[in-house]
Parts: structure tokens; C-alpha cells; sequence
């Protein structure tokens, strides 16, 4: 393959954006080193939603695929995100970049070809909102295919985690209480931020069980929250989270290993281990259900079929056939946030309020207060009115 070449130029006379690169073949690991202006260099095909957002976040100047984002297998959600944000994306362009470039160097990004100095060293194809939806239209044609082998997988999963999901053999003993108890289950997924947000007012009333799937424990923290329970394999979790006194279960594979106990024994963390096939969102829900959970809260995890295919792997059959088992107790984060109201009205609290300070005045009044005492109401007010206003916002 030709590459153009470049005549010398000064750096600012040269066209196209221009930052550090950083690498990696795992796009969830990258944007734990992303900053914002940097380039993105992944290995990732179907470019899903939950990734592309995370790389929105990271207010990255551009994104490199070495793969494509939309191969046509079905009609994946990231690429159009992207797109939709402003973030140059260019598919394609081969996996020899890993070997070429190196973490931390400075490239430049014009017209599908990435530059290092006045290098080309490598070209792909540049997508916008036009390929985009071209290619969302084609891969739609590929559903028949995948939801063959979705059934398929759904069919294999049933078969080897029956005695789980019939009977509840191979859940662990723990020591968090959930037995008529809600449980709020937090994903890093899907709207995740938005719908802790809306869900404050239940969670201060209810006070349900936390339990953090893996970053979701972070989501917690993040938003002022003690994760009770953290499930996962502990690959997208920060050690003081992990820390934080949370009760710890590691989702295992099926033949015994659990990679995530290594690092939580070189933390000094106790934890219990849990053999499943599927997600750990699979596995934070059968817990919390074989528990004696009354209600499950679901926050940033799985919800259609494109959703499902659109996390990328064949193991998202057993998000389907977890529901199932789960049934009506589980309901998601959006519902609650919809249908959920305080049990005291905001006219009914501010009622209280207003009453209260009236007599409160006319007793001061009445005993002939002085500026001292004044004072002292006028600063007990300001507090009272910022504890209302947080509890609204």
C-alpha cells in the first residue's frame, strides 16, 4: 500500500488533529489511560455502545480502528456515537500500527492516514454520519443470523447452568442480608449516571442493598454511595473501592479458575468466590433472587436484543435466560425513576416547613428575642434551605 507523503512543513501549517496516541487491544483497558486531545488507537470490531461512550468521556481528539466498527453482523450502537459527538473515527486501518507505533508518541490524523512527523504509517477508511447509517442499514439485513446463534447459545447455556437457575446450586453463602430486602444492582453500562441521579429519592427512602457489578461499584462511590456487595471478575474496579469494607464476591469460570482472586489477595482483601457461566450482571442478579431479594433494581445493564447482541459475546444468552429466572421482581432503573414517588409530598413538606418557622417567629416575638438570637434563626434557616435544595437537585 502507497502512502501519501508530506513536503516539510511547520508543525502548525500541517492539517488534521494532531496529539499523543495511546494503544491497546482492549478498548475498556484504554480509556482508563485516555486523557482529553489524545488519539485512540483500538483493536475493537462492532464497536459497541457502552465503549463508544466511555471514549466520548475521555474527550478523546480522535478514535483509530484497526478493525471495523461495523462489520455487518448486526447494527451496533458505537460508531454512530461517535459520529454524533464529533469524534473523527477511521476504521481499518490494520493491526501493524501495534508494531509501528508506541505509547505516549505524537501523531497526526488527516483524511484517514495517521502520521508520525512526516510520516504515513498507516491509512484506513474514514467513517461519518453517512457510512454510518449506510452501514447501520446493511447490518440490519445480518439479524437473522445472529439471533440464530443467540438461540443457540441461549439453548447452550440452559443446558450446562440448569441446576443454578432451577435449583440455585453453586450460590455462595453471604453475609450481606437481602432476604425481603430491594436490592439496587449497578452496572457501568447504559445510561448508568443518569439514572443514579433519578434514582436518589428511592435510595434515600428504601435504602435498598448495594451491590456494584465490577465498575458499577465505582459508580456508587462516585456518586456518594457505599457499595454493601461488589461482584465481579475485578478487572474494571479500583483498588479503594475494592477497599471500602464492601462484602467481595469473584465471578469464576465454570472449570474453577477466578483471575480476580489473585489481585484481591495481593490487596488484602477476603473474598468469596462464585463459579457461573455468563456476565457477573447475570451473577450480582442470582444472587441477590436466591437471596430472598422482594424487588431488583436494575442500573445500567441489558435491556433489548440489540442491546445484548450489541455487548458483542456469545455469553450475553444467559442475560436473557437470567431474566426469565429472576421474572417480575427485576425491573430497571428507568422504570423506577419513571413511576417512583417520595411518599411526602413536596407541597406537604414545604407546608411542614413554612408552619414551622411561623411559630417559630411568633414565639420569638413573643419573648422579646434579641439580634443574638435572631442571628443565630437566620443561620439555621440558610441551613435548612441548602438541605432542601440538595434533596430536590
Amino acid at each position: 500500500m502507497k502512502l501519501p507523503s508530506l513536503r516539510r512543513a511547520r508543525p502548525a501549517e500541517l492539517p488534521g488533529i494532531a496529539g499523543v496516541v495511546r494503544l491497546d487491544r482492549r478498548t475498556k483497558n484504554l480509556t482508563k489511560r485516555l486523557k482529553p486531545g489524545e488519539i485512540a488507537v483500538i483493536d475493537h470490531v462492532d464497536l459497541d455502545r457502552v465503549s463508544a461512550e466511555a471514549l466520548v468521556d475521555c474527550q478523546v481528539a480522535g478514535v483509530v480502528n484497526v478493525a471495523d466498527s461495523i462489520s455487518g453482523r448486526y447494527p451496533n450502537l458505537g460508531p454512530e456515537i461517535l459520529v454524533e459527538a464529533g469524534i473523527p473515527l477511521v476504521d481499518g486501518i490494520g493491526r501493524e500500527v501495534f508494531s509501528v507505533l508506541h505509547e505516549g508518541e505524537r501523531v497526526r490524523l488527516h483524511d484517514g492516514v495517521l502520521y508520525r512527523g512526516e510520516e504515513a504509517v498507516a491509512k484506513g477508511v474514514v467513517q461519518d454520519s453517512e457510512t454510518v447509517a449506510q452501514s447501520m442499514d446493511d447490518a440490519r439485513a445480518g439479524l437473522s443470523t445472529q439471533l440464530e446463534a443467540f438461540t443457540a447459545n441461549t439453548l447452550e447455556y440452559l443446558r450446562r447452568e440448569r441446576d443454578l437457575l432451577l435449583d440455585g446450586v453453586g450460590v455462595p453463602a453471604v453475609h450481606t442480608a437481602m432476604d425481603g430486602r430491594h436490592v439496587l444492582i449497578v452496572v457501568r453500562g447504559y445510561d448508568y449516571r443518569e439514572d443514579l441521579v433519578a434514582l436518589r429519592p428511592y435510595i434515600r427512602e428504601y435504602r435498598p442493598v448495594l451491590i456494584g457489578v465490577d465498575g458499577g461499584a465505582d459508580a456508587l462511590v462516585e456518586n456518594g454511595y457505599v457499595p454493601d456487595l461488589i461482584v465481579g471478575d475485578m478487572d474494571s474496579v479500583s483498588d479503594e473501592t475494592l477497599k471500602c469494607g464492601a462484602e467481595v464476591v469473584v465471578h469464576a469460570y465454570r472449570d474453577g479458575r477466578a483471575p480476580g482472586s489473585e489481585r484481591l489477595e495481593r490487596l488484602g482483601v477476603d473474598s468469596i468466590e462464585f463459579p457461573a457461566a455468563g456476565t457477573s450482571e447475570d451473577v450480582a442478579m442470582l444472587l441477590a433472587d436466591s437471596k430472598g431479594a422482594s424487588l431488583i433494581v436494575a442500573v445500567g445493564t441489558h435491556n433489548s436484543l440489540i442491546e445484548f447482541l450489541d455487548k458483542g459475546r456469545a455469553g450475553m444468552a444467559s442475560t436473557f435466560i437470567t431474566r426469565l429466572r429472576v421474572g417480575a421482581k427485576l425491573v430497571d432503573a428507568k422504570g423506577v425513576g419513571r413511576l417512583y414517588r417520595s411518599r411526602v409530598s413536596t407541597f406537604q413538606m414545604v407546608a411542614l416547613i413554612a408552619s414551622g418557622l411561623f411559630v417559630l417567629g411568633v414565639a420569638m416575638v413573643a419573648i422579646g428575642a434579641d439580634d443574638i438570637l435572631w442571628s443565630i434563626l437566620r443561620a439555621r434557616w440558610n441551613e435548612i434551605y441548602f438541605h432542601i435544595r440538595e434533596l430536590f437537585t
